[in-house]
């Protein structure tokens, strides 16, 4: 429990995770003064010689693992019938929380993001372990942006040819499991690829390829399906990136990217296309929208110069060039917009100020950071003012059909205005809505250059942080 001393050196000091075998604390190290996790097996596991075996299995398992993106194990150890791991403690969230935060990411964060952990996992592989559990809530971001795999609890060594899962059994979260691990059987290193393809389709398009309302439900998905098209989810992301996905989730191991290390290979050379993949002149064919590519690739080209030639024929291709509007061509037309945070607004009686500095941190494309309102009594600004605002530079005139909000500090009331000045008069463009970890305003669509969330109550907490704001 909070507040336990453990082996006579971990203080635990809070919970920050659990599941059906373990709970995560994190927990003061008395010995060498410094911050660490502890995973703690639940007692009635502790008592099962398989389930303690398993969890033994993960401290040795990681322990010859030494990587940057992959949880350190400390130590390890039996205290008053409490078996625990003593991991590294990585200050931030996992990866589904930022997801689930966020929604979509934009193309290169999650390009960074699953190239991280395909280095740690192609480091485990390289020193024989497969993890046959890859999935967000097993990757962890620090405050900085690096993503660290953890949780090998089912590894196991791809040398082995007996182990204590035998085939037949299945083992792994059914959103992010492989065909083989689904129909139970040998699993290679090409189950960890097929599962990183699934965090990949996460990250850009905001949900799993099959998503169902049961394990068995989407298992058989994952046997039976072909994935669904990212184009068609995501028609901004690249070509080359909708490739390599769609080669990842290939349902015959033998069709997916030889090693975790090729697939890697492959992310970087996404990573590396020339320009931002939110910045790239859109093809529209039949309302399906694909980027143009930055590198030649000669296959390719002729194919797409005989389609334009054959298209062009009958006039039913147009060319949307990403700028027109502020960004990138997006769905059904709309057009991303590129919005700079510029400054708080804080009228009369308001003194005028509101962490103005912090302004451009809700439009710089890092889900870390965040402008905040000052600190408040009382939800409601105790009376003294309506509420106080963000103001987004559209850059020129533009008409927004929806303005996007992520933050970490759900619950709070706002409303989106518009206005022609820095300075107001503002105008509602929108309804109010109380504001999710991601929430969409749609708007009226005024014709305006400058646009302010307007917050008016701040819910259950005493200062707001608006971590993001994107707008169409």
């Amino acid at each position: 429990m909070i507040g336990d001393l453990i082996a006579g050196r971990y203080d635990l000091q809070e919970i920050v995770g659990t599941g059906g075998m373990s709970t995560v604390y994190k927990a003061h190290d008395r010995l060498l003064e410094r911050t660490v996790a502890l995973k703690v097996l639940h007692p009635h596991y502790g008592r099962d010689t398989e389930h303690a075996q398993r969890f033994w299995q993960e401290a040795r398992a990681v322990a010859q693992l030494s990587h940057p993106s992959i949880v350190t194990v400390i130590d390890r150890g039996d205290s008053d019938g409490h078996r625990f791991i003593v991991f590294e403690y990585v200050d931030g969230e996992n990866l589904k929380q930022l997801s689930g935060r966020c929604g979509p990411l934009p193309v290169r964060q999650a390009l960074e993001l699953t190239l991280q952990i395909a280095d740690g996992l192609a480091f485990a592989h390289a020193h024989g372990l497969v993890h046959r559990d890859v999935k967000p809530q097993n990757v962890l971001v620090d405050r900085d942006g690096n993503a660290k795999v953890t949780d090998f609890g089912i590894a196991r060594s791809l040398e082995a040819e007996h182990g204590m899962t035998l085939t037949g059994t299945v083992l792994g979260t059914s959103d992010y499991l492989s065909p083989e691990q689904a129909s139970g059987k040998p699993v290679t290193a090409a189950a960890d690829v097929y599962s990183l393809g699934v965090v990949l389709f996460e990250l850009l398009t905001g949900d799993v390829p099959f998503p169902g309302e049961n394990v068995v439900a989407v298992a058989m998905r994952h046997l039976q399906e072909p994935p669904p098209s990212l184009l068609k989810r995501r028609p901004d992301v690249p070509v080359l990136l909708a490739a390599a996905v769609e080669r990842a989730l290939a349902k015959d191991p033998a069709r997916r990217f030889g090693s975790m290390e090729a697939f890697a290979a492959e992310l970087r050379a996404c990573l590396a296309e020339p320009g931002d993949a939110d910045e790239q002149p859109t093809l529209v064919v039949h309302g399906a929208a694909r980027p143009q590519r930055g590198r030649s690739r000669l296959p390719l080209a002729l194919s797409l110069l005989g389609l334009l030639a054959a298209l062009a024929a009958v006039g039913i291709f147009e060319l949307v060039g990403s700028k027109g509007g502020g960004g990138a061509a997006g769905p059904g037309g709309d057009t991303a917009v590129t919005l700079r945070g510029v400054t708080a607004y804080d009228p009369p009686p308001g003194d005028g100020k509101e962490h103005d500095a912090h302004a451009e941190r809700a439009t710089d494309g890092n889900p870390s950071t965040f402008w905040d309102t000052e600190t408040y009594a009382t939800p409601a600004f105790g009376g003294l003012k309506a509420g106080v605002g963000l103001v987004l530079d559209a850059g020129s005139t533009v008409s927004l059909h929806t303005l996007t909000v992520s933050t970490d500090t759900p619950g709070f009331t706002a409303v989106v205005r518009a206005g022609d000045t820095l300075d107001g008069p503002f105008s509602d463009d929108s309804r109010s809505q109380t504001v999710a970890a991601a929430t969409t305003f749609t708007l009226d669509g005024r014709a305006a250059r400058y646009y302010v969330l307007w917050i008016t109550n701040l819910g259950t907490v005493d200062s707001v942080h608006v971590n993001e704001v994107t707008g169409r």
